[in-house]
């Protein structure tokens, strides 16, 4: 292409090379100055967004339901923890939870907290006594940052059956949550045992094949027989929706086990739009009549633009 006239880096013929490289430095300069009025259009564009926004006020208006944002949703769309902190602001949440404690002192300063904190992962857990210690120590690690922080919630698991029955798994678990109920009381930090969906293997984070607790009332009777006012359960709207149906009867069956709440689209734990199954209004509304105070997570997996589909989660949820 070296000698085709037409070739983006070549002289056209007729020009000399003198007029060439005037003409190519006018054009230049006319592509940045160009490009430059685009940059400041779209700029400006995006304050008078924001300014609209900042005008109307946060999302949520009514905030009976207290909501909450879980960052591993959304901190790949918005990396700089201040900056989702301001997100969260603007949508009107009070917190941004399972996020590492290193952050929570950010939170703070722009007047959020962390409504459950995370501590092992839900491959592991209290059904199988091998993996005890390791629960232990970081529940305990946890609560201890929670009482220093304000955090009044961490999250816990059965973890994967691994060839035990429900039987077995259920009465380690009964024993497992005993040993640290004690520490959850003593700090006022409610242990949220939580009831993952084993139906969808479609994607890591939409299902979790092989996990023991998998049924709301499994879930239930281990937290009767533990006995502790604080380790409830974590009632994932979503996997319940799943496995058990049945969502604002459970609620009221519940009332008194439910420790926090998360959300998400079904099928595909997508955003909470008019595609999925989930009445939420009606859900929330449920909650607020048997008296729930505690926070919802939104924890959707966008498949679109993530503070459209946040800002139409949180108000759908903010009745």
């Amino acid at each position: 292409m070296a000698n085709d006239q037409h070739s983006e880096n070549s002289q056209p013929s007729g020009i000399s090379r003198r007029d060439w490289m005037r003409w190519s430095a006018s054009s230049v300069a006319a592509a940045v100055a160009v490009g430059s009025q685009a940059t400041r259009s779209q700029t400006a564009e995006a304050a008078k967004d924001q300014e609209t926004q900042d005008k109307a006020g946060p999302v949520a208006k009514n905030n009976r339901i207290k909501q909450s944002l879980v960052n591993w949703c959304y901190n790949k769309a918005w990396p700089d923890v201040d900056e989702y902190c301001n997100v969260a602001v603007r949508l009107g949440c009070q917190s941004i939870e399972l996020i590492d404690p290193k952050h929570w002192p950010t939170l703070k300063k722009h007047g959020l907290t962390c409504a459950i904190s995370g501590s092992h992962g839900f491959q592991t857990g209290f059904n199988n006594r091998d993996e005890w210690d390791e629960c232990l120590a970081r529940l305990r690690e946890r609560i201890r940052q929670c009482k220093e922080f304000g955090v009044k919630s961490v999250i816990t698991f059965t973890g994967m059956a691994n060839g035990l029955s429900k039987e077995d798994g259920a009465k380690n678990c009964v024993e497992g949550l005993k040993k640290i109920a004690g520490d959850a009381e003593k700090n006022d930090v409610t242990v949220c045992l939580e009831m993952l969906n084993t139906r969808d293997d479609s994607h890591p984070m939409k299902g979790h094949p092989g996990y023991q607790g998998d049924h709301c009332d499994y879930c239930i009777d281990i937290l009767k027989e533990v006995g502790s006012s604080h380790v409830k359960l974590l009632f994932d709207i979503y996997h319940v929706q799943i496995m058990d149906g049945d969502v604002i009867r459970r609620i009221r069956e519940h009332k008194d086990w439910l420790g926090h709440i998360h959300t998400a689209g079904n099928p595909g734990r997508a955003e909470l739009d008019d595609v999925q199954e989930i009445n939420y209004p009606a859900v929330m509304k449920a909650l607020l009549d048997v008296g729930y105070t505690g926070y919802v997570g939104q924890e959707f997996i966008p498949t679109r633009d993530p503070w459209d589909g946040l800002a139409e989660a949180v108000a759908l949820c903010d009745v």
